[in-house]
């Protein structure tokens, strides 16, 4: 391993700066009288580095703190006096190079100072004293006074140190002291002690307060210690999660690869979690978090022939409810994390329970008691893990994780040693090696009848900012997992449909990859907005990879399903896609006017509304459509709308708002300050109160930036509106869409600009709002007051949804002040309520009948622009009749954010071709219709979440539903496509032996049963 030429350097020298990496060549001269001894080299400059061997393979981490030294060799021979090491220094620490505290921005200017390069005998005789002196001492300190081992422990320390004369060291006065030890060691716990499973780890963070590129170096630092360590303590056992972190050290470190591959099938290094990484548990769509378990599980199938059986997931800031459905349909049935300790306000009452999700499917899950997922190995640690017990008498075991981690580092020697002296000590728990496999098992076969149920979402009374930081990575990852669900059934259709010799053209590498990088940048300081400047602007470079691959895959299967045009011509039509399961109803903006669209019509439209887009607003003519389930329609008619929209302007300065649905009064600051639902006359604005207020909140955190939102914020909420720029004016006036638009300052130094609109065919007022941001520990939110009483609100979460209190009775329901949701809020009477929707924001707040959308915020740590610069946000309040299932909500969430697409085809269809084929034939791209509708549910409970090509299989596709309404309903799923046989199988595509007679494709048709909230996915399989 030769890298270039190298100068000499000497103890003093700095380097640097940040970020910066700088390599040594480092010459071993062992003196001959070292002969037969134990050799380490010391290195020391205050950050990271690894040692490779002269012939480039990883040898050890060094990480600036308790790892500073390598064996160079256990028993010096001649082979061993001269030897060449390289060692590659980073220049950050474990944690980065926040100054002046951890998680402030990184100090780019840092540098790093050589403060030991040397050689040194190692006695290890003395470090079995030492350690043997450390543990005895923390008995003696932390054990309870009055008892006698504590006593035992310092007289045992007392007596060794009387035996040992310092600088006078023997073999002599060795031994009497390792007997005394020895002794106290060897008196052994009874039956009935709490017993520890101590497991390894070093939970690296993929990006935090360090880029992507940092992590791939700190994985091979972390693993080549541990690995290290285990050729020399057959008894350790390492857990390590995330398989995009194997991958990495697998294309980069291929060497240290094989030593990872060796020691899992040892049994030493065990791969856990089955997720591609460690995601955020709140924002990650449902789908993703499939994707999370599925890439994650078919990596360790592939690579160690085994799959996780916990889910693990130690440091995230709280755990949708719908989590334990998705663990168990991943075939995994046990979970732990170490997070829900931090909660401020309330204490988490179990640390071995059953936890329930919104499906009534339960997982095992454990807390370790230490509180901790980077313990130090030291005696508190471990009694506290039977004194923090909170289901003392209904289990006797608990896992212990220890090892530096965030940053990496892993288990030292020293941590090592001490587990080896508390391994079966009378007066401390038994602490002995283990697996996470060995202590589950332990709980499922002694103590899970015992055990409490906990129902719902894991919520962390902390971290709740992170719903709304960094408003950027939100939109983007909406945007990636919107395109990537299209684009997969774009292609799926075309497999199903297209000739035999073209099903292999299914990218299916190309979405793979695409998905494996969006799901990278779910990691759980990523996504919720936690990391340092230079993350996001990877992540956003990653998600715009992600937008231009998803449209590329796109435009290729569009090419090849509906034709494209050579050039805009006299045959040229418009083929709508409706990415959805229902049939629907939009407004679109065609690129003709209006005689155009006339002569271009080749059927009679029904409804003769148009309305003229203006020159600035892109131009075109507004028209209104109706297109068939998950399908697609060419345009050759119009819609009928039954009433068109009005604007009226008013003397103060308001504009009057109607459609057929509502009707609405925006004041001249841009709030709404009347919402009537026309069906039953309710104003849905409370007495007194308007809607649409922005609203500026001080925004200090204890500590955590941009991680917390403190419950005191909400003390200081006031009006954002420091002036108006622009005053209220009308800029479309109907017939099929009505909007108005004005300009405000807000806060110290921001602006918002918002358009507000009201179209014939949605029951909702939208909001298109444009805000430059600009400010210093401020919270930015829209607040609507509205006539409603309920004591619980309903929110969105992935495959379904959760209801909350809106009311302070119990610590429980007041510390809730912030939480997720993701495509829409509802907050319902017994006839009627109002929702909000939204397309990119996650953070809300129902308190009363004042509903909350969390807008913006502006931390400083660790990244000083979070959020700073322009912002598109989209929401729309919806007021409606009867349940929101009745009314739609879910159904019009779902389109505000999957809008219908739009493409010219030259594939012409004869006027009046049949909307619906058998499938005895392939229908595209041979053959044109005018509408098709590729997949229909019968029941709208019922959403079709995914349709993809199956893992490993060309002849068949995954179609994924769930129940959305919290019913049970008997369904039946309908295709086109040329389909013979449909079997269940659970998220990784697996399929059981009982499911073969569960279900029966019959006449395009499959007949199913969903209880509340289940997702049920299907594999169909087309005909070859």
């Amino acid at each position: 391993m030769e890298i270039g030429n190298f100068t000499p350097t000497k103890i003093g020298s700095s380097f640097g700066p940040t970020w910066a990496t700088h390599w040594f060549k480092v010459r071993v001269d062992v003196p001959e009288s070292w002969m037969g001894k134990e050799v380490h080299l010391r290195w020391s400059t205050g950050g990271e580095s690894m040692i490779w061997s002269s012939d480039g393979i990883p040898l050890q981490g060094l990480n600036g703190m308790d790892r500073q030294s390598f064996i160079i060799t256990n028993n010096a021979t001649l082979e061993d006096l001269r030897q060449t090491f390289y060692i590659e220094m980073a220049c950050n620490t474990l944690l980065g190079s926040g100054s002046p505290t951890m998680i402030s921005p990184p100090d780019r200017k840092k540098y790093f100072t050589l403060d030991q390069a040397d050689i040194a005998v190692f006695d290890r005789q003395v470090f079995d004293l030492v350690m043997d002196f450390e543990v005895l001492h923390d008995i003696a300190k932390h054990l309870p006074q009055e008892t006698t081992r504590s006593y035992e422990a310092l007289y045992t320390a007392n007596e060794m140190i009387n035996i040992i004369q310092i600088g006078e060291f023997s073999k002599e006065s060795y031994a009497s002291a390792k007997d005394l030890s020895t002794k106290f060691f060897s008196q052994h716990n009874g039956d009935s002690q709490h017993k520890i499973i101590a497991v390894g780890n070093c939970h690296i963070d993929c990006a935090w307060l360090w880029p992507y590129e940092e992590t791939v170096r700190k994985c091979a630092r972390s693993w080549s210690s541990t690995v290290q360590l285990m050729e020399r303590y057959p008894h350790y056992r390492f857990a390590c999660s995330q398989a995009q972190q194997f991958m990495w050290v697998k294309e980069n470190y291929p060497a240290l690869y094989e030593k990872v591959k060796y020691f899992v099938a040892k049994g030493q290094f065990i791969p856990v979690g089955g997720t591609w990484v460690e995601m955020d548990g709140n924002l990650p769509g449902g789908e993703s978090f499939i994707r999370q378990f599925l890439y994650g599980q078919r990596f360790f199938q592939q690579e160690f022939c085994k799959r996780c059986k916990e889910f693990w997931l130690p440091d995230t800031f709280g755990y949708s409810a719908q989590l334990p459905q998705i663990m168990k349909l991943c075939g995994i049935e046990r979970f732990l994390t170490a997070k829900m300790c931090w909660s401020l306000v309330n204490k988490f009452p179990h640390d071995n329970f059953l936890w329930e999700g919104i499906d009534g499917s339960s997982v095992l899950t454990h807390f370790p008691p230490a509180k901790a997922y980077n313990a130090q190995a030291t005696v508190e640690e471990v009694t506290k893990s039977v004194e923090n017990l909170q289901d003392k008498g209904r289990v006797s075991c608990s896992m212990f994780l220890y090892g530096h981690g965030d940053g990496g580092g892993g288990p030292t020697e020293e941590m090592l040693e001490r587990i080896k002296r508390l391994t079966n000590v009378d007066g401390i728990p038994k602490v002995q090696h283990g697996t996470p496999d060995q202590f589950f098992s332990t709980i499922e076969d002694k103590h899970i009848k015992q055990l409490c149920k906990w129902t719902g979402e894991l919520y962390l009374e902390l971290h709740n900012g992170t719903y709304t930081t960094q408003a950027k990575m939100k939109f983007f990852n909406r945007q990636c997992e919107i395109l990537l669900r299209d684009t997969e059934l774009l292609h799926s259709v075309l497999l199903a449909a297209c000739r035999d010799e073209d099903k292999k053209a299914y990218p299916e590498l190309e979405l793979e990859r695409l998905w494996k990088i969006m799901l990278l940048n779910q990691f759980h300081d990523v996504l919720p907005g936690t990391s340092i400047e230079d993350v996001h602007k990877e992540a956003t470079f990653y998600y715009k990879e992600v937008v231009k691959g998803a449209a590329g895959l796109m435009d290729t299967a569009v090419r090849r399903l509906f034709g494209v045009p050579e050039g805009r011509g006299e045959e040229e039509e418009l083929v709508l896609v409706n990415v959805l399961s229902w049939q629907r109803t939009e407004l679109i903006r065609v690129p003709w006017y209006k005689d155009e669209i006339s002569r271009r019509m080749w059927i009679e439209g029904v409804g003769k509304a148009m309305q003229n887009i203006s020159n600035e607003s892109g131009g075109g003519t507004l028209v209104p459509v109706v297109v068939v389930p998950m399908g697609y329609q060419l345009l050759r008619g119009l819609s009928a709308v039954k009433s068109s929209v009005s604007l009226e302007s008013r003397k103060d300065g308001s504009f009057f708002l109607k459609n057929q649905y509502i009707e609405a009064v925006i004041n001249p600051e841009g709030c709404v300050s009347s919402l009537v639902l026309s069906e039953g006359r309710k104003e849905a604005i409370a007495t007194g109160g308007v809607g649409n207020k922005f609203l500026i909140f001080d925004d200090v955190p204890l500590y955590w930036d941009a991680w917390d939102v403190m419950d005191y914020h909400l003390e200081t909420g006031r009006s954002a509106i420091k002036e108006i720029v622009e005053p209220l004016k009308m800029v479309e006036q109907g017939p099929l869409r009505a909007s108005v638009t004005y300009r405000v300052k807000i806060g110290a130094n921001s602006e918002i600009r918002q358009k507000i609109s009201i179209d014939a065919v949605h029951p909702y007022l939208l909001f298109e709002t444009t805000i430059n941001w600009d400010e210093n520990h401020k919270f930015l939110k829209v607040e609507f007051p509205v006539n409603v009483l309920s004591a619980q609100a309903t929110y969105e979460i992935q495959f379904g949804n959760l209801q909350r209190p809106t009311h302070c009775n119990t610590s429980w329901d007041w510390a809730k002040y912030e939480v997720c949701g993701h495509k829409w809020v509802d907050l319902s009477e017994y006839d009627w309520g109002v929702a909000i929707l939204n397309k990119s924001k996650y953070g809300h707040s129902v308190r009363g009948n004042r509903m909350y959308l969390s807008l913006l915020r502006s931390p400083k740590c660790p990244d000083p622009k979070t959020d700073m610069g322009k912002h598109l946000i989209t929401y729309a309040v919806m007021p409606h009749s009867k349940t929101y299932q009745q009314a739609g909500v879910v159904q019009h969430a779902y389109q505000l954010n999957y809008p219908l697409h739009i493409f010219p085809t030259s594939h012409l269809a004869k006027p009046g071709a049949s909307h619906y084929v058998t499938n005895a034939h392939r229908v595209l791209p041979l053959e044109m219709h005018e509408s098709l509708s590729w997949f229909q549910v019968s029941d709208p409970a019922i959403v079709i979440e995914t349709v993809k090509k199956a893992e490993d299989r060309d002849d068949c596709l995954v179609v994924r539903m769930y129940e959305s309404f919290g019913s049970r309903v008997h369904v039946v799923l309908r295709s086109c496509l040329p389909i013979h046989k449909a079997v269940l199988c659970n998220a990784l595509e697996d399929v059981a032996e009982t499911s073969m007679q569960k279900v029966k494709w019959k006449g395009n048709n499959l007949e199913l049963s969903f209880s509340p909230f289940q997702i049920i996915s299907v594999l169909l399989y087309v005909e070859v």
